[in-house]
């Protein structure tokens, strides 16, 4: 359940992020545009904060610094 505040937060986040990917056609992350290809926006924008959640609990709970994947060539 977590934080009311912060999880409205990271929905309305993942939401732009997606807004974004369905206009532009094309996302420089794959696991996005499978999601966007095969499942309803909400859901996409439910399971991008869900995984953004995961990432900044792991960077807060080891410390350390976030790096973007390399995008497969």
């Amino acid at each position: 359940m977590g934080e009311r505040t912060l999880r409205r937060l990271l929905i309305i986040g993942a939401s732009a992020a997606v807004r974004w990917a369905m206009r532009k056609g094309s996302t420089a992350d794959p696991w996005l545009a499978r999601m966007l290809a095969l499942k309803p926006p909400m859901l996409v924008i439910v399971a991008l904060a869900n995984k953004m959640a995961r990432i900044v609990w792991a960077l807060m709970a080891r410390g350390g610094t976030y790096r973007a994947p390399a995008a497969a060539k």
